[in-house]
């Protein structure tokens, strides 16, 4: 898979994308990085780190976030991907699940669209990524937690996602999938989809698990969100058993050090 110019030999190693949040109310670390200098430091310091993509969202999605106007949300965004792509070689992908709001990060120089809607919500996404040429993150997602079978039906509503954007013209080698963690699935969900997360690589496209710091580790362990590192490295860990091509994370450093000793471990 090549995004931007880089390429990810994803049947060998797992790479890391790290979450650059803009927002002031993330459930982690809303506030944090507002600022563009703010955000340009965190930048830096995950390239340093060992981040492979650098992932940009400038509104919330945590359950029972406040929705804002795309107007608001491509001025947190688009100055932040312009500076990154001017100083920086590192892909960025903008994590947006508006086309008006993902065509001005692509203006401005994003490499990917992450949508935590499968191209579901806004029915000008697919053709906006089909014309940009550009790699998409197509995620599993639900209004309701309401299955016959949790892996079978998001796998069927994955299938949904990805026939949008083929059918758009996508093509093949710029798309990959995520299980949707936290997202429309109970605490047990969470949990059954970490650990079959391998079933989603019988689509035939790389795996992204996106599980860091989120209410799933929060309840087993019981632990606010600044405190889930070492739960978040659990997951990475399984992430990389199962053959995930890509884990999206806050804290960088230590997982890339986790991946690297689960690769030797596993020697792939």
């Amino acid at each position: 898979m090549k995004i931007g110019e880089r390429e990810f030999d994803i049947n060998s190693r797992t790479y890391i994308m790290g979450i650059l949040n803009v927002t002031p109310d993330s459930f982690s670390d809303g506030g944090r990085y507002t600022t563009l200098d703010a955000a340009l430091f965190h930048a830096e310091e995950m390239i340093k780190e060992g981040a492979d993509i650098l992932d940009v969202g400038g509104e919330s999605t945590r359950p029972g976030h406040q929705v804002i106007a795309e107007e608001e949300e491509i001025q947190r965004v688009v100055p932040v991907i312009e500076k990154l792509t001017a100083h920086f070689d590192v892909p960025v992908s903008i994590d947006t699940y508006k086309s008006r709001v993902a065509r001005e990060a692509l203006t401005a120089g994003a490499h990917m669209v992450n949508d935590i809607w499968g191209l579901k919500a806004d029915e000008n996404m697919a053709a906006l990524v089909a014309e940009h040429g550009v790699c998409c993150c197509l995620m599993h997602n639900r209004k309701e937690a309401n299955y016959k079978d949790l892996l079978m039906d998001m796998k069927q509503d994955l299938r949904e996602s990805i026939q949008l954007a083929k059918a758009a013209g996508i093509a093949d080698d710029k798309i990959m999938v995520d299980p949707g963690i936290g997202f429309g699935k109970t605490y047990e969900m969470n949990l059954r989809a970490i650990r079959q997360v391998d079933e989603l690589r019988e689509l035939g496209y790389p795996v992204l698990l996106a599980a860091s710091r989120k209410s799933v580790i929060g309840l087993t362990l019981d632990l606010s969100a600044d405190q889930r590192l070492e739960g978040t490295l659990a997951t990475t860990v399984m992430g990389v058993m199962k053959g995930c091509g890509f884990v999206r994370v806050h804290d960088v450093k230590e997982n890339k050090r986790v991946i690297q000793m689960t690769e030797a471990i596993l020697s792939r």
